[in-house]
This record gives C-alpha cells, sequence and structure tokens, in this order.
C-alpha cells in the first residue's frame, strides 16, 4: 500500500479555515451561519456579487442537467445557490440522476413554496441534514487525513472494510433489512404533494433492473422510493421496487437524461452541471483508481451519447419542424470544476459538514464565474462546445 501522501489526487486542501466554515444548523430549517468577518447577508437576493447582472435583463428561461455523484452534488448545491440569486433566470425544468434528482426535487418542492428564497432555504436544510447524519456513520476520515485537509476516505478503516465485503457480500447479506439513512432525510426536506404541483418540471431517471432500460420518472409520480431508486447503486443498496419493478441508480441509463428536456420544456437553453469528470491525465494503476475511472466512464457515457447527438443535429442542413429541430436548436452550456479531479470516489461517501461547505463554495464560484463570462450567451447562443465529440464513437 502506498503512503497516504503518495497519491496526489488526494492533496485537495481545505479551502476554507475551521472559523469560516458555518455549522449545521440543528434544526434542519435552511439558515446559514454567516461565516467570520462576512457582513454579506448570503439569504439576500439583492447581494452584490462579482459578475451580479442588472435586475434589468431580460428574463431567460432555462433548463438544467444534474449530474450524480453522491457528497459531490453538494457542488451542485453551490451551483443552484449561486444560479437562484439571479431573478432574470428563470428555470422551466430540470433533469437529474442520484444526487442530481435529490437537488432537482428540493429546489422546485422549496421553490413552489416560497419562491426563489425557499428553494435556497429548502437545499441548504437538505444538506445540512445529510451532514448531520454523517456524523454517525462509521465512514470517517481519518485522524491523519483531517490533519492534512484530505477529504479522502481510501485510508479510513471502516471504507476499506466495506469496500472489500461489497466485493464478496451483496446488500442482500450485508443490510437485510435494506435501511437508507436517505430515505428519513428525503421525507423531511420534501412536501410531495407540493412538489407533484410544482410549477418546475422535475425528471428523474431510474434504471429498470430487469430490462436495463431507464425510466423518467416525473413530479406527480415522485417520492422518496423514487429518488432512492435514481441514487441505489447495486452494490452498496438493495433494489428499489416502485410498482413490482426494481430499479438501481439512474446512472446506468442517463446521468441525466436529455430527451425529457428537448422533449417536454419551452427552454432553449440547458446549462448542466458536470460533476463526474470526463477527461483525465494519466493512466490509473491502482485497483482504487481503476475503479474510480471505470465508474467516472460509465456513469459518462449514456450523457456523451445525447450531447454526440445534438452536435451531429446541428450539422444537418434540414432537421425539419419536429424533434430533430428540436435538438439542433437546443443551446447547451455547462458548469463544472477542476477541483472533481483531485477527489477520487471514496470522497462521494464523505458527508461531513466541513467538506459539503468547500464543495458549495466551489459551486458558486464556478457558476459565479460562467455567468461573469456567458450572461450575454444564454438566450442567444451555445456556449459549450459539443463538436470536439463528432469525432468519438
Amino acid at each position: 500500500m502506498k503512503s497516504p501522501s503518495g497519491n496526489p489526487r488526494d492533496k485537495v486542501r481545505n479551502r476554507a479555515s475551521a472559523a469560516e466554515i458555518p455549522q449545521p444548523n440543528p434544526q434542519g430549517d435552511g439558515r446559514v451561519t454567516p461565516r467570520a468577518g462576512s457582513s454579506r447577508p448570503r439569504g439576500s437576493a439583492a447581494a452584490r456579487q462579482p459578475g451580479r447582472v442588472a435586475s434589468d435583463r431580460t428574463t431567460v428561461l432555462v433548463d438544467l442537467a444534474l449530474q450524480g455523484g453522491g457528497s459531490h452534488g453538494a457542488f451542485t448545491w453551490g451551483v443552484l445557490d449561486r444560479l437562484l440569486e439571479e431573478p432574470w433566470l428563470q428555470i422551466e425544468a430540470i433533469s437529474g440522476t442520484s444526487a442530481g434528482a435529490m437537488n432537482a426535487a428540493v429546489l422546485a418542492d422549496g421553490w413552489t413554496k416560497d419562491g426563489a428564497s425557499g428553494a435556497r432555504a429548502a437545499l441548504n436544510a437538505y444538506w445540512e441534514r445529510v451532514a448531520a447524519a454523517a456524523m454517525f456513520s462509521p465512514l470517517q476520515r481519518t485522524p491523519l487525513d483531517k490533519m492534512v485537509g484530505r477529504w479522502s476516505l481510501d485510508y479510513s478503516p471502516a471504507f476499506v472494510a466495506f469496500d472489500l465485503m461489497s466485493r464478496v457480500f451483496s446488500p442482500y447479506d450485508l443490510n437485510p433489512r435494506g435501511f437508507n439513512p436517505l430515505a428519513s432525510i428525503l421525507e423531511a426536506s420534501i412536501d410531495f404533494k407540493r412538489l407533484a404541483r410544482s410549477s418546475i418540471k422535475v425528471f428523474v431517471t431510474a434504471t429498470n433492473v430487469h430490462t436495463g432500460r431507464g425510466r423518467i420518472f416525473r413530479n406527480a409520480e415522485l417520492t422518496a422510493d423514487v429518488l432512492l431508486a435514481s441514487a441505489c447503486l447495486p452494490t452498496m443498496f438493495q433494489a428499489i421496487e416502485i410498482n413490482g419493478e426494481p430499479y438501481w441508480d439512474g446512472g446506468f441509463a442517463g446521468n441525466p437524461t436529455i430527451t425529457p428536456l428537448v422533449r417536454e420544456s419551452e427552454a432553449q437553453d440547458t446549462i448542466l452541471v458536470q460533476i463526474n469528470p470526463r477527461e483525465r491525465i494519466g493512466t490509473p494503476r491502482t485497483a482504487t483508481e481503476i475503479l474510480n475511472r471505470l465508474n467516472e466512464v460509465s456513469f459518462n457515457a449514456t450523457l456523451m451519447k445525447e450531447l454526440r447527438m445534438i452536435a451531429l443535429m446541428r450539422q444537418v442542413v434540414d432537421p425539419g419542424s419536429g424533434e430533430g429541430a428540436r435538438w439542433a436548436g437546443m443551446r447547451t452550456h455547462r458548469i463544472m470544476t477542476d477541483m472533481m479531479n483531485d477527489l477520487g470516489y471514496s470522497s462521494k461517501l464523505n458527508g461531513e459538514w466541513a467538506f459539503l461547505v468547500v464543495l458549495r463554495e466551489e459551486g458558486r464560484r464556478a457558476a459565479s464565474a460562467f455567468l461573469a463570462a456567458h450572461t450575454n450567451d444564454l438566450g442567444c447562443r451555445t456556449t459549450a462546445d459539443l463538436d470536439v465529440l463528432l469525432a468519438e464513437c
């Protein structure tokens, strides 16, 4: 085994000192304790920030496509938190898988309750509950990891033991009751009856175990079980049964699925919040690195095919007036961060509040940078380079 400090991808440092990290609110009501030395109220939509757009900006309808990735979904939380500060951005629909599905459902429910401020508070409360539950998890960083600011669980005895056992025993052996701590968190965070009537369309993908095909669940169909199915990694959890059909993680079929945004949304701009790195420099050599990259490639594959379809349709002289024209006319944008290249698979299981806050702040930073660079492009032109996909299979 390599020395803990010998793996460069584990050297992600804490970007905020302990004094700057807000502590989770035990009431889980979405309030955030301001960072030390900050006088800007985080909940204020009028707070001025770098790249903040004037309030008289013409409204732009947008769709959001949110990838899954466990705790890395807190990066998406930060992106959404920043986008929700812009009143000129009107969210028409959201497609999400796994953690992306949970962010989507929480946002839409919070929006239905109290607009943008309600959505931001709901997202904050949800991730606070995740952090509170993680405090009792056996999957914790080692003292050395905490000392050097490494977020990986690769050297956590509990994670190593769990990783080994999951290759020999199934979740039906290790967790016969099918316990999932996220079930109670989702029930406490989302009013599913209110979500069913939300003006924001939500599309959640899960993979049918029997057919291998993805199924899209819409607002009125969403329940805690549907969201758990969308995040059901088969080596960790028992398949989730919905109407007698077993489902696994939606990432196998679409991470996320773009098709419903094309077919059922009026928006022509889609912002993809990408968590899983598409490219990595260097060849993975350790078992952990190989499994991590395998996970990223497989969970990006279906998304890349849909994005390639968009690029292909743009090359067609006459895409027609039906669905082909919708694909060709979609304006695509992407928000991502190089930080994900330095985080491995095990950190997706790290639910520490300090880690979630670091990811959230990185998401806010990435969203601010996107808005500063592409505010005038939204509603006008594509900013994501999809033509590179035309040279691929």
